[in-house]
């Protein structure tokens, strides 16, 4: 999932989208983000992620997966160029500064490339995450294989890489609602447009990266919902309806995504979309 913010449309060209991106990095970080914890979950188990991990996050986002590291004992590092205001959200949930918590001292957020936290002095990192997946979205793959690179110099020889992705649509229900971006967006087609995932995708990226391929997983990450407005608002948070949003409307990308998640809500009004992510494990050189 890409950390895009949604733009409202504006029908002349040229003219500044508004948005409150604050409150949709909120919306991806209390909503959204939580989705991918099955994820975050099964691979830090099959890496016995623990006391001894120096963990470096790629597109750490509002720092979920940072959390869930950071509490099995792991020293955590988290970088993002992308999205201020979830870099924001992650320091509070990892630099607390009040109700009496204390952060770990070996915890650091930084808005910008992995470049930016390099330190000759500090042992290197011996696991490096990109856990945004990948597939879902035209051209949501670009720029990873080479933040990946650059990553690399900063790890030990052999660490795993664990890049994420999309599982195969048939096995994604939330496929159906992202084919209304692609096709509300069809003047821009190409531009973050749906695409179903490929079953190499993430073998590309690790490629083109330089990285050796160790393994790989398939975890249920179920989309829930406690209703339609939050599954509205969590799937926007996303940035997979920006096109769409540019191509029409707001209103039209609303209307037409509750219309969707119709067939997936229950008889309670809870929205419940089975989905499979797959993972990568790719080590360094």
């Amino acid at each position: 999932m890409t950390p895009t913010l949604v733009r409202q449309h504006l029908p002349h060209a040229g003219a500044v989208p508004r948005v409150d991106p604050c409150a949709r990095a909120r919306d991806w970080s209390e909503i959204q983000e939580r989705m991918l914890v099955p994820l975050h979950e099964a691979v830090y188990e099959r890496l016995d992620v623990g006391a001894g991990t120096r963990l470096l996050g790629l597109r750490c986002g509002s720092g979920l997966a940072l959390l869930t590291a950071a509490s099995r004992g792991a020293a955590v590092t988290g970088v993002d160029s992308r999205s201020p205001e979830r870099v924001a959200l992650a320091r509070e949930r990892l630099l607390p500064r009040t109700w009496g918590r204390r952060a770990r001292a070996d915890t650091r957020l930084v808005e910008g490339t992995p470049g930016d936290v390099a330190d000759p002095a500090a042992p290197g990192f011996n696991l490096v995450t990109a856990f945004e997946p990948i597939g879902g979205l035209a051209g949501d793959s670009e720029g990873l294989a080479e933040l990946v690179d650059s990553a690399a110099p900063l790890a030990e020889p052999g660490t795993p890489v664990v890049l994420a992705g999309w599982g195969p649509p048939e096995r994604c229900a939330t496929s159906s609602v992202l084919r209304v971006a692609t096709k509300l967006a069809d003047p821009l087609r190409g531009a973050g447009g749906w695409r179903p995932a490929r079953r190499d995708d993430l073998e590309e990226v690790a490629q083109r990266a330089g990285l050796r391929p160790d393994g790989s997983g398939r975890v249920a990450c179920p989309f829930g919902y406690a209703d339609v407005d939050s599954a509205v608002r969590g799937l926007l948070s996303t940035g997979h309806f920006d096109a769409a949003v540019g191509a029409t409307d707001a209103a039209q990308v609303d209307k037409e995504l509750r219309e969707a998640l119709h067939p997936h809500q229950r008889a309670d009004g809870t929205v419940w979309m089975p989905n499979v992510f797959r993972y990568l494990i790719a080590r360094t050189v």
